[in-house]
C-alpha cells in the first residue's frame, strides 16, 4: 500500500513537473514573438560605440508613442520617419531630442487599430546610419484595456493551458483523474477566452468579436477552434473512456497557443476608414473615424504635436 501511495505522489510530480515545464516553453516562445513585440535592433558607429534598442511595435491608450533611445554620445542626433501604414504616403520626419545620454521623439497617436510605420536615421559628424537596415518598423495603436479585464483574461488563459497539458500527462501516466482536469481545463478556457477575451478586444479595438464567422482575426479564431476541441473531448468523455480526444484537444491547444499573439489581428485602413479583421472589413467610414477621434480624444498625424 505504501509503495502504491508513494508511485502515485511520484506520478503527480512528473505530471506537474512536465505541464509547468511545457507551459513555460510554449509561454516563452510566445513572448519571443509575434507582430507587437518590441523590435532589437543594433545599431553600430564604430567599434567601441555599439548600441541595443528596442523598438515598440505596440501602443495603447491616447497618448503619443515614446521612441526614447540610449544614446550618451552627445556628438550623434537623430531623426525619426513615419507615415500611416499601409500606405504611400510621403514620409513626415521628426527631429529627435536629447533628454541627457538619450535621444527622443514620439510617434503620434492613432485610432483603435491604426498603424504607423517608421525608421530612424543617426548621424555623427559626416556619417549617417539608419535603423533597421532595409526595412520598417510597424506599430500597431490600440484602446486602453483595464486590469480588471485583462488580468483575469491572462491569469484563465494561463490557466486553460497549464490545466490543458496536466490533463494531457494525466492521460500518459493513465491516471483517472484526467475527467476532472479537462472539465476544469474548459471551464477556464471559456472564461479567459470567450467571456473575457470578446471584452479585451471591445477595449483595444472597439468590436467584441473577430473571428469567425466575422472575420480571419486569429487571436479570436485560435481560441474559438481549441473551445471546440476541448467541449468535444470533454462531452464524448462524460460517460465513455475516449482518452484519444483529450489528448487531441491538449495538442491542438498547444499548438494554436503557440501562434504568436496578434497575429493577422485588426487593422485600420487608412484610406477607407475601415478597421479589415484578416480579410474581412468592419463597416466604419472616414467622417465615423473622424467623429470617433473627436470623441475619445485621439489625434491626427496632422495635428499631433511634434518635438
Amino acid at each position: 500500500m505504501t509503495i502504491m501511495k508513494n508511485n502515485n505522489a511520484f506520478k503527480w510530480f512528473l505530471v506537474w513537473v512536465l505541464a509547468v515545464s511545457l507551459t513555460a516553453v510554449a509561454m516563452v516562445y510566445q513572448s519571443l514573438n509575434g507582430p507587437t513585440k518590441p523590435k532589437r535592433i543594433e545599431l553600430w558607429l564604430n567599434d567601441s560605440q555599439i548600441y541595443n534598442f528596442k523598438l515598440p511595435r505596440s501602443h495603447g491608450g491616447k497618448t503619443n508613442c515614446l521612441v526614447e533611445l540610449k544614446v550618451p554620445d552627445v556628438k550623434v542626433s537623430g531623426e525619426m520617419f513615419f507615415r500611416r501604414y499601409p500606405t504611400n504616403e510621403h514620409w513626415q520626419q521628426i527631429r529627435m531630442i536629447r533628454v541627457g545620454d538619450k535621444l527622443a521623439a514620439f510617434l503620434p497617436c492613432q485610432p483603435p487599430a491604426g498603424k504607423l510605420e517608421y525608421y530612424l536615421v543617426f548621424r555623427q559628424g559626416q556619417e549617417i546610419f539608419r535603423i533597421p537596415a532595409g526595412e520598417h518598423v510597424v506599430i500597431r495603436f490600440r484602446g486602453d484595456v483595464p486590469a480588471w479585464v485583462i488580468l483575469p483574461h491572462a491569469l484563465l488563459m494561463f490557466i486553460a493551458m497549464l490545466l490543458s497539458n496536466v490533463t494531457f500527462f494525466l492521460i500518459l501516466f493513465n491516471m483517472k483523474q484526467y475527467r476532472l482536469f479537462g472539465m476544469i481545463t474548459l471551464a477556464a478556457l471559456f472564461v479567459g477566452g470567450m467571456v473575457f477575451g470578446p471584452m479585451v478586444q471591445k477595449y483595444a479595438f472597439g468590436q467584441y468579436w473577430t473571428g469567425f464567422p466575422y472575420g480571419l482575426d486569429m487571436t479570436d479564431n485560435k481560441t474559438l477552434i481549441a473551445f471546440i476541441f476541448w467541449c468535444i473531448a470533454v462531452m464524448a468523455n462524460m460517460k465513455k473512456d475516449r482518452k484519444l480526444l483529450v489528448v487531441l484537444a491538449a495538442l491542438v491547444m498547444l499548438v494554436i497557443f503557440t501562434i504568436p499573439h496578434s497575429a493577422k489581428g485588426s487593422e485600420l485602413d487608412p484610406e477607407t476608414g475601415k478597421i479589415r479583421i484578416g480579410m474581412v472589413h468592419a463597416i466604419k467610414t472616414n467622417k465615423d473615424w473622424e467623429k470617433y477621434e473627436r470623441e475619445a480624444g485621439y489625434c491626427s498625424i496632422q495635428a499631433c504635436p511634434k518635438l
